[in-house]
């Protein structure tokens, strides 16, 4: 089935649909990553977003339970060069295909690959319409340059948690209140932005006892709950434009240690009385070289993020700790007066390397130094 995909500047490429008739208005960015589709697909951070795999050949491993980092699929299209219809691998539950169908998303193969993600590099992350149904050229670029577009919107509020719940070995656990572990030494609130279910389950293997909260939950609400520690989670979009969370997490300063991951880094960072900004391109993939201006020790990692905070806005309380080799930009920071600490990149991997695992590690002794 014929399908065709419209850049805002006028660009229209064709395709075809590997799962039936649709269509997906967003924005079009890449992720560099050979492997891990189910949980690029599976991650918060992309609503709102279109995504395009720059390795060429994908759903050759096909799709499994342990896998998903949430409960649902949150880019409105996957955009490959050529996809896989026959999955071999023992870890296998089922087709790529009909995954994406499973969750009414759209999956176009056919594409130049190459030449869209040298446009993106080139012009930006842009609005984009995908259709089987209108192949009008002229009336899709038009209908991408009306689209709204990800900056100032809050799109937190489309993947938050509506009521608290738990989390253990098991999985999550309804109900609000810290659920018992076996090897229980620290209580966490984790702030759900969109957070990813690997954050979760390193925090459990690392003996914490874990209470997801919705992301407009209220400071007094989190320090009622008396926890060792909160945990500031990843999430999409636009960190300003997130309602009513930067002045909550500027209250919990000082009274709790507080470790942030990307849009939970980006959302401290205001918190800290700076500002972010929109990166051209962003940085998507397993692949991204982050050094660490402590140990001077340079870490493969795993990244999700179009936005970036300003280190020029920032105190001389805040201390950058790592930044990004390909482009110099804010990686890390931390409060030199209070226990907080965050990074823009992806720790918990899912997927990507294990590099920045030790960031776990700082976060329980942070807890361990407060007690």
């Amino acid at each position: 089935m014929k399908a065709l995909i419209a850049l805002e500047d006028g660009t229209v490429l064709s395709g075809r649909s590997f799962t039936g008739a649709g269509e997906a208005v967003g924005e079009i960015v890449f992720n560099t990553s050979m492997s891990g589709y189910q949980e690029i697909l599976t991650d918060p951070s992309y609503t709102g977003q279109l995504v395009t795999m720059t390795y060429p050949l994908i759903g050759n491993y096909g799709i499994n339970d342990e896998d998903m980092e949430s409960t649902a699929v949150h880019p409105r299209a996957l955009l490959v060069r050529e996809y896989q219809a026959a999955p071999s691998n023992f870890r296998s539950q089922g087709k790529l295909a009909d995954f994406l169908r499973q969750y009414n998303v759209l999956g176009v193969e056919g594409i130049d690959t190459r030449m869209l993600t040298r446009l993106i590099r080139t012009k930006g992350a842009m609005k984009v319409v995908v259709s089987t149904e209108d192949l009008d050229k002229a009336s899709l670029v038009k209908r991408a340059r009306q689209w709204a577009g990800l900056e100032g919107r809050d799109m937190v509020a489309r993947v938050s948690a509506a009521t608290p719940y738990g989390w253990t070995a098991a999985g999550p656990q309804q109900g609000a209140g810290f659920p018992e572990v076996s090897t229980q030494q620290f209580k966490v609130v984790a702030y759900d932005f969109g957070i990813k279910f690997n954050q979760l389950r390193l925090l459990t293997e690392k003996g914490c006892s874990v209470q997801v909260v919705p992301a407009t939950t209220t400071a007094q609400q989190v320090l009622a709950l008396e926890p060792d520690g909160i945990f500031l989670s990843n999430g999409p979009g636009d960190p300003a434009g997130v309602d009513g969370v930067i002045e909550n997490i500027r209250q919990l300063l000082g009274k709790k240690p507080i470790f942030g991951i990307c849009l939970g880094h980006q959302i401290l960072g205001l918190a800290y009385g700076g500002t972010t900004f929109k990166l051209k391109f962003g940085h998507r993939g397993g692949n991204q070289p982050v050094k660490d201006l402590q140990t001077g020790r340079v870490e493969i990692t795993s990244q999700n993020h179009g936005f970036c905070v300003d280190p020029d806005s920032l105190g001389e309380d805040i201390e950058i700790t790592h930044i990004n080799l390909n482009d110099n930009s804010l990686e890390g920071m931390r409060h030199n007066k209070y226990p907080a600490f965050s990074v823009q990149y992806h720790p918990e991997h899912a997927p990507g390397p294990h590099d920045a695992m030790y960031l776990f590690d700082r976060f329980i002794d942070l807890m361990k130094a407060d007690k």
